[in-house]
C-alpha cells in the first residue's frame, strides 16, 4: 500500500517509532539507535508538522527529500522543516546499527520567542538531504554537547526560565550549524567550483538557444532542478564564491545578451525584449537601466 504517514505531534512520531511518550510535549531529543520503524515492505513516506534536526551515523537507509536521494553511510547533520515530504528506503541486509540523535521541535514551542522569525532565516532548513552537513569529530562533539544540554533542561523541573534557556541552546545549535556549513563550503572548494561552473554552463545554454520567447527566462528553481540541488543551497553556494545570488547571475547573463543584440543587430528593443523572454518591453527596459544606468536605446546609440 502506497501510504504517506502524517505526524501532527511529537507523540505521534514517538508512538510510531516504538518509543516511550515524550517527556515534553513540544520538544524531544531521541536516541536514534532506539528508533524502530514498523515497516510493511522496505519503504516509508511521511510528513511531519514539526522541525527536526538529526545527527545520524550508520543509517542503513536511502533517504529522499523531494526527489533527491542520499545514502547516510557516515555521520551527518540534517534539518527538516514542518510539512516537508520525506521518504526512506530501508536496507534489510544492513549490518551496522544506526546511532545518533534526533531533536524534534514543535513550532508551538518557539511561538512568540526570538527564534520564531529567526529560524526561517537559516537556509539549511530548505536544503535537500543530499546537501547535508558533514561534521568533523570536533564539530560533532560540539553539536552533541548542545543537544544534551537541551535534553537536560527539559528533563529538569520546568520553571519560568526553562523555555528561555532551551531556546538559547537551540539558537546556539543553529549558529554553530551555520558556521560549520560555511566551513563545508570552503573545504569542498573543488566540488563547489564544479557546481558553479555547471551553473554557468546551464545558464549560458539557456540564453544561447535564443528561444526564451517560447519558454521564458530561466528561473532559480528550474536551474537548481537541472543541477539536482535545492534553490537555497545554490543561492548560498553562489554567494559564497561569487558574492552574488542566483537571480543576480541570471540577470547579469541576460544583460550581457541584451548588450550583444543591441550592439550587433538592427532588432528593435521590443523584439530583443521578447526574444529574451520578457512579456512587456517596459520590464526589460527597466531592468536594463537598473543594471547599466542607461536605457537600451542610449546603449545602442553609443555604437553608432
Amino acid at each position: 500500500m502506497d501510504k504517506t504517514f502524517r505526524f501532527r505531534s511529537l507523540s505521534d512520531f514517538h508512538r510510531f517509532c516504538g518509543l516511550p511518550a515524550p517527556e515534553h510535549p513540544l520538544i524531544s531529543l531521541i536516541d536514534y539507535s532506539k528508533v524502530v520503524y514498523p515497516l510493511q515492505g522496505n519503504e516509508l513516506k511521511w510528513i511531519q508538522d514539526f522541525y527536526s534536526i538529526g545527527l545520524k551515523r550508520n543509517v542503513s537507509a536511502r533517504f529522499n527529500y523531494g526527489q533527491q536521494p542520499y545514502d547516510f553511510d557516515s555521520g551527518v547533520l540534517t534539518f527538516v522543516s514542518p510539512l516537508q515530504f520525506l521518504k526512506a528506503e530501508m536496507n534489510p541486509d544492513a549490518v551496522a546499527a544506526p546511532s545518533g540523535w534526533l531533536l524534534l521541535i514543535h513550532p508551538d514551542f518557539i511561538w512568540n520567542t526570538s527564534l520564531a522569525a529567526k529560524i526561517k532565516s537559516y537556509d539549511f532548513f530548505q536544503y535537500a538531504v543530499n546537501e547535508a552537513l558533514f561534521l568533523s569529530e570536533k564539530e560533532e562533539q560540539v553539536i552533541v554537547s548542545i543537544l544534551q544540554q537541551i535534553a537536560q533542561e527539559y528533563q529538569s523541573n520546568i520553571d519560568k526560565f526553562s523555555q528561555e534557556l532551551i531556546i538559547a541552546q537551540i539558537e546556539l545549535l543553529l549558529i554553530y550549524s551555520e558556521r560549520f556549513y560555511e566551513r563545508q563550503f570552503i573545504t569542498r572548494k573543488k566540488a563547489n567550483h564544479e557546481l558553479v561552473a555547471h551553473f554557468e554552463q546551464i545558464l549560458a545554454r539557456h540564453f544561447d538557444e535564443r528561444n526564451l520567447a517560447g519558454k521564458g527566462m530561466p528561473t532559480v528553481t528550474t536551474i537548481a532542478a537541472q543541477m539536482n540541488i535545492s534553490p537555497s543551497y545554490l543561492g548560498k553556494l553562489l554567494r559564497m564564491h561569487t558574492q552574488q545570488n542566483t537571480q543576480q547571475h541570471i540577470q547579469n547573463r541576460l544583460i550581457d545578451h541584451a548588450k550583444e543584440r543591441l550592439s550587433t543587430t538592427n532588432m528593435s528593443v521590443s523584439e530583443i525584449a521578447y526574444e529574451l523572454g520578457f512579456e512587456h518591453p517596459q520590464s526589460f527596459s527597466k531592468l536594463f537601466r537598473q543594471k547599466t544606468s542607461q536605457s537600451p536605446l542610449a546603449f545602442r546609440q553609443a555604437f553608432h
